[in-house]
């Protein structure tokens, strides 16, 4: 099936379920809630069929056929109500209409109720109530109109001379549409609420996401730069420190100079792009492994013991940075959210002289692990990585090829492991 295919039936599917009938309340979170308009329905039509047909024969004198069918007309689209509310009232309006009309037709009590009997104004409320829930403002209010315009036609012609209880369901049936109206928009803008909420913590996370990445390559940028002002240095001068070099040398040399600096150039433009107006230049050196120490020392005089275990290898400065900045982010985690936890650092190189190049297997561990705090804290450990911590770490170990494993333990603490290749061997 071609891409437009699928589109198509993508976009079939779609006005398919949107030309499917709805049940009232069906979008609410809780069961209870979903089924509380059949149980409602069903209750209202066993309770209103038998006795709109017990009312009609016994107090109004009509025969059980014309009873019986006027009961199911008024009631059986009740149930219909839950899904199609508009086409359950087209049904009961012209029902009680008909109703009042026949009742016309015989002799009954003055003291009895016309047009609309008791049981035919709650079920009519009940359906106006539905309809609130369902229909837009447009329609609600045409349905009003026509009932208070049906109610008022009736007064006309009035038995016994007295009037009807014509403004009674005017004046309900107006109240019940807009009650199911305020509901209606009510949950409308909660759902909508709810739906930009969702979109805000979206966009909080891709900002976040971003801004480590801008982070990290300006902090990677220092670092091949330092490398690419070498080379350009070197190249400069090789002709003044290596006598006798041949020209074609010399212009190798000149030409090797002439790319870096054009590197470095073009380097500086994209890190304008990736700095903002916040962002200044760093005049100091990146940190590296030789700078962790500091991090646990300080650490520990946070009131956080720290056991450090150094790495004596000589560590490529960008891995060294990820390695720096990974240890820093868990140790800040700590401090946050679990003040006073005994806490294990260890920065070790393993497959050293395993093989001849990086793609043997040596790899940087980073392991950061603390123990349950004493004293339990206010706010849960930091598990889902939404946190700008662990975006950031998570990040450089992506971007360098490794792997970040983060997360509770069962003891209460919590364990920050990365694994990441080596792309030089230069270790003593």
């Amino acid at each position: 099936m071609t891409s437009v295919e699928e589109e198509r039936s993508r976009k079939g599917k779609r006005a398919r379920q949107e030309e499917r009938p709805r049940v009232l309340l069906a979008g609410a979170s809780r069961r209870w809630v979903r089924l509380l308009p059949w149980g409602v329905a069903f209750l209202l039509f066993v309770a209103l069929l038998p006795t709109t047909i017990q009312v009609l024969t016994a107090d109004y004198g009509l025969n059980g056929g014309m009873a019986s069918g006027l009961a199911v007309a008024q009631t059986a689209p009740l149930l219909l109500a839950i899904v199609r509310p508009l086409r359950a009232w087209y049904v009961i309006f012209v029902a009680d209409m008909g109703g009042a009309l026949v009742l016309l037709t015989v002799d009954f009590e003055e003291r009895l109720l016309w047009p609309f009997p008791p049981m035919e104004i709650v079920g009519y409320v009940s359906l106006c109530l539905a309809l609130g829930l369902r229909e837009p403002r447009r329609t609600l209010l045409v349905v009003w109109l026509a009932t208070a315009a049906a109610g008022v036609g009736l007064e006309f012609v009035t038995p016994h001379g007295t009037g009807g209880n014509s403004p009674l369901l005017i004046i309900l049936s107006g109240v019940a549409l807009v009650l199911g109206a305020a509901l209606r928009e009510r949950s409308e803008v909660q759902r909508r609420l709810v739906e930009q909420e969702t979109i805000s913590e979206a966009e909080r996370g891709r900002r976040t996401l971003l801004e480590e990445r801008a982070r990290i390559a300006r902090e990677l940028h220092d670092v091949v730069a330092h490398h690419m002002s070498v080379i350009t240095v070197q190249a400069d001068t090789a002709a003044y420190r290596l006598q006798g070099l041949p020209p074609d040398v010399r212009e190798e040399f000149a030409s090797v100079a002439a790319t870096a600096r054009q590197s470095l150039g073009e380097m500086r433009r994209l890190l304008g792009v990736l700095r903002n107006e916040e962002a200044h230049g760093e005049l100091a050196p990146q940190p590296g492994l030789t700078q962790i120490g500091q991090l646990a020392e300080a650490t520990a005089r946070a009131g956080v013991p720290v056991e450090f275990t150094p790495c004596d290898a000589d560590v490529p400065e960008a891995e060294a940075l990820a390695a720096y900045r990974i240890v820093q982010e868990a140790l800040a985690n700590v401090v946050r959210h679990a003040p006073g936890a005994p806490t294990r650092v260890s920065v070790s190189v393993s497959g050293v002289g395993s093989g001849a190049g990086p793609e043997d297997g040596e790899r940087l561990t980073v392991l950061v692990v603390n123990g349950p705090p004493p004293v339990p804290p206010a706010a849960p450990l930091e598990v889902g990585g939404t946190g700008h911590g662990l975006v950031g770490m998570r990040e450089r170990v992506r971007i360098l090829g490794g792997t970040l494993d983060a997360g509770p333990l069962p003891d209460g603490g919590f364990r920050v492991a990365a694994q990441i290749p080596l792309t030089e061997r230069d270790f003593t």
